[in-house]
Order: C-alpha cells, then sequence, then structure tokens
C-alpha cells in the first residue's frame, strides 16, 4: 500500500503565498515522479506542476514565474512554491506520485487533496 498526504493549504489574499507539501510512503521500490493538479467543483481536474525523478520539471502556462516545484527525494517528497496567487488560483490541489512497484511496474497514486482559497 501506497499513502500520499497533501498538506499546507489555506486561505490567503491575492498577491500573497502558500507552499504545499506532499509526501509518499509505504511500499514502493522508488518514485518516478510527483505532480500537483487542481480542480474547481464542476470543472474538469487541471495539471499544475510535475517533478520527474531526475529533476526535469514541467509547469501549465497559467503558473510559470509564479509557482515552483521542488523534490526532496531522499525523502520521497515535493513541495509546490506559489507566490503572487490570484483569486482563479483558488482550487482543491491533489498531489499525484507516480512509484516504480517491486516489479518494475509504475503505478499512480493520488492524495486526498488540501483546499486553497484565495481571497480578500
Amino acid at each position: 500500500q501506497v499513502n500520499v498526504v497533501e498538506s499546507g493549504g489555506g486561505l490567503v489574499q491575492p498577491g500573497g503565498s502558500l507552499r504545499l507539501s506532499c509526501a509518499a510512503s509505504g511500499g514502493f521500490s522508488s518514485v518516478h515522479n510527483m505532480a500537483w493538479y487542481r480542480q474547481v467543483p464542476g470543472e474538469q481536474r487541471e495539471f499544475v506542476a510535475l517533478v520527474v525523478d531526475d529533476g526535469t520539471t514541467n509547469y501549465t502556462d497559467s503558473v510559470k514565474g509564479r509557482f515552483s516545484i521542488s523534490k526532496i527525494s531522499a525523502r520521497n517528497t515535493v513541495s509546490l512554491q506559489m507566490n503572487s496567487l490570484k483569486p482563479e488560483d483558488t482550487a482543491v490541489y491533489s498531489c499525484n506520485t507516480v512509484v516504480w512497484d517491486f516489479w518494475g511496474l509504475r503505478r499512480p497514486y493520488w492524495g486526498q487533496g488540501t483546499q486553497v482559497t484565495v481571497s480578500s
């Protein structure tokens, strides 16, 4: 079993900052990549940012220059630093972790999500 746990959401004013963290633990060989997605009620889940085990990162256009994803490989942890937040960043942010299992297969796991609200 693999557990994915997010933390760090909350309420922030426009222009403010928040830092989200995601930690993966349990039965797997190693992490292939960790990513953040977000979803607003009634809309489809949207990709936000990803970091691969080799350090490669990718961002959706709307957060480039404002958000930064980083990993701590030894702890199977990823963080998402969110700066210059806008009301349209309000959503439930979920962490997706793709791990290598002990049979050489990649398997995705989701956390439960954390609410980020940007409002004055």
